[in-house]
């Protein structure tokens, strides 16, 4: 089997190239790549290189990402998120072959405090969840053979994250405020390129499982509980903070003005995930302190 995949160099690209390696032939892309395109802002010479390549499976880790900048670049903003993933499936669908791309939380409006299924209508507040949204649309519309995996609050070890910045901060200061109305579940790449790996064995097997899923660490939680997390199991592991999780003040998304509205209920429901593919997912503080480990043995 051949497996095409683009993004190569982000947190969940990163952790793919180690998951999706024992599947078969592994090409992997970013905006850099000098032999293949991996440039999603070249859609013609996107679309040749999956044509070039011909995989049986093409995995789409690339996306704009940065919420609050995609504000003020909207068109380079759809070009990436929604235009190259639609160029993708199209490729997919000429070459018989299965397109698994990843989503976000952002295409709902964050209202009420149930999780959101797969089913439930869409409502992005923002550039990034518009173009995600439509990203979906397009892949679907295209009629390949997809996974389309919609997750939350996505965070590794490798490179910055959540909680090397809460360690930077408590080391620096006494006190901190961090926002406790946005709730959902911290997911580690390395979870999302395990599932993804599985599920790509399984619907070779059972393509009638194409569709959309939600995929998301088990549990829930604010901002404000993901520090207090982070800052309590560092200070039990022997790290020096000048704050710690009882003295981190919780306040409202309003307190801390963006250019981009964000949802405040991003839990998703799993069930039909964990129903298809046999899953059991993990809560979310068992991967985080598996990442802050990873972090803290860096620092030693």
């Amino acid at each position: 089997m051949k497996i095409l995949l683009f993004g190569k160099s982000g947190q969940v690209g990163w952790e793919l190239q180690r998951s999706l390696a024992p599947l078969g032939e592994l090409i992997a892309l970013d905006s850099d790549s000098k032999e293949q395109c991996g440039d999603f802002t070249h859609l013609d010479r996107i679309a040749e290189t999956v044509r070039s390549i011909s995989p049986d499976v093409i995995v789409n880790a690339a996306a704009y990402t940065a919420v609050d900048k995609a504000e003020s670049e909207p068109e380079l903003v759809r070009t990436i998120n929604a235009l190259a993933p639609g160029v993708l499936a199209r490729e997919a669908r000429r070459l018989d072959s299965w397109l698994i791309h990843y989503s976000t939380d952002y295409v709902f409006d964050g209202s009420g405090s149930t999780p959101w299924l797969e089913t439930d209508s869409t409502r992005p507040l923002n550039v990034y969840g518009s173009t995600k949204l439509a990203g979906e649309e397009a892949i679907r519309v295209a009629g390949c053979r997809h996974l389309i995996f919609r997750t939350s609050w996505v965070y590794s070890a490798r490179g910055g994250n959540f909680a090397r910045t809460m360690l930077r901060l408590a080391g620096e200061r006494d006190h901190l405020t961090v926002i406790n109305d946005q709730i959902g579940a911290p997911t580690g790449a390395d979870l999302l390129a395990d599932i993804t790996s599985h599920a790509i064995r399984t619907v070779l097997q059972r393509a009638e499982l194409s569709g959309l899923y939600h995929l998301s660490a088990a549990g829930e939680t604010s901002w404000h509980g993901y520090a207090c997390l982070i800052l309590d199991l560092a200070r039990r592991c022997g790290v020096k903070l000048k704050a710690t999780g009882e003295n981190v003040t919780p306040v409202q998304t309003s307190a801390f003005p963006s250019p981009a509205r964000r949802p405040l209920n991003s839990r998703l429901d799993t069930c039909k995930l964990r129903a298809a593919f046999d899953l059991n997912l993990p809560l979310w503080q068992t991967g985080v302190t598996r990442m802050l480990t990873e972090i803290l043995e860096e620092r030693s």
